[in-house]
C-alpha cells in the first residue's frame, strides 16, 4: 500500500513538472521611447561661516603639572572669550584636550606633553578677529570658513529648484525633437555637492600675524560652489 502512494505521487508530481515547462514563458516588455538624461545647476556663494581654533601646548616632567598648565591656559582663554560671546556671531566652545606620555629608547616615561583647543565660530568675523589676536594664552592652530546651516539650506533649495527646472525643459525639448507630444517621468535621482575655495594664502599670513598683541587678526572667507544635480529617465508620449 505504501509502495503505491509512493508511486502515485511521483507521477502526480512528473505530470505537474511537465506542465509547467509546457507553459509559455513570462517575458518582461523592453520599454519603449525611454530616454534617460540630467540636468545640472551650480550656485556659487561667498562662505558666511568662520570657525578658528586657539590651541596651546605644555611639556612637564609629570602629568599633574601638564594638566595643571593647560587648564590654566585654557580657562584664562575661555573666560575672555565668554565675556565676547553672541549667539550665531561668535560662539565658544572647548576643543580637543590631550595629555600623553614622552618615552626614552628604554622604553621609560621621562615626562608628558599636552595640548588644549578653543574654538571660535560664527558669522561676525571682525568679532572673531580682535578676540583672536587678544587672547595672549593660545595661538592660532587652524582657520576654516564655510557655510552656515542656514544659508546652505537655502541655497541648496533654489539651486535645486532650478536643476528641476532645467531637466523639465530639457526632456520638454528631447521629446518635441523625437516628434512626441509630452514626455512621463519614469524615475528619478537628485544629487548635491558642494565645493569650498578658501584663500590659503591669506591663513597663512593671518598665523604669522598673530603673534602680535591685541592686533586684529587678517581674515578673507572664500566661496562655496553648491551644485544640484537631477537624473533619471522619461517615457515619451
Amino acid at each position: 500500500m505504501k509502495s503505491y502512494v509512493r508511486m502515485l505521487a511521483a507521477s502526480c508530481l512528473g505530470l505537474v513538472t511537465c506542465w509547467a515547462l509546457a507553459q509559455p514563458t513570462a517575458t518582461v516588455p523592453v520599454p519603449q521611447d525611454v530616454v534617460q538624461l540630467s540636468a545640472s545647476a551650480t550656485l556659487e556663494v561667498p562662505q558666511d561661516w568662520l570657525s578658528l581654533t586657539l590651541s596651546t601646548s605644555r611639556e612637564g616632567p609629570d602629568a599633574e603639572t601638564v594638566q595643571t598648565q593647560l587648564k590654566q591656559a585654557l580657562d584664562t582663554a575661555l573666560t575672555q572669550a565668554r565675556s565676547r560671546a553672541q549667539a550665531g556671531q561668535l560662539d565658544v566652545r572647548t576643543g580637543n584636550f590631550q595629555l600623553s606620555p614622552r618615552y626614552s629608547r628604554e622604553g621609560r616615561i621621562t615626562g608628558w606633553r599636552g595640548s588644549a583647543a578653543l574654538v571660535l565660530e560664527g558669522r561676525d568675523f571682525g568679532r572673531i578677529a580682535a578676540l583672536a589676536g587678544s587672547i595672549q594664552t593660545m595661538t592660532i592652530g587652524g582657520v576654516q570658513f564655510s557655510l552656515s546651516r542656514e544659508e546652505h539650506h537655502r541655497v541648496e533649495a533654489a539651486v535645486q529648484a532650478s536643476a528641476i527646472e532645467r531637466f523639465k525643459a530639457k526632456a520638454g525639448d528631447i521629446a518635441k525633437g523625437f516628434g512626441f507630444a509630452g514626455y512621463g517621468l519614469r524615475e528619478v535621482s537628485v544629487h548635491a555637492n558642494d565645493q569650498e575655495y578658501a584663500p590659503r594664502p591669506r591663513m597663512m599670513a593671518m598665523q604669522a600675524k598673530a603673534a602680535e598683541a591685541d592686533a586684529p587678526v587678517p581674515l578673507e572667507a572664500g566661496k562655496s560652489m553648491v551644485t544640484v544635480t537631477v537624473s533619471g529617465s522619461v517615457q515619451l508620449r
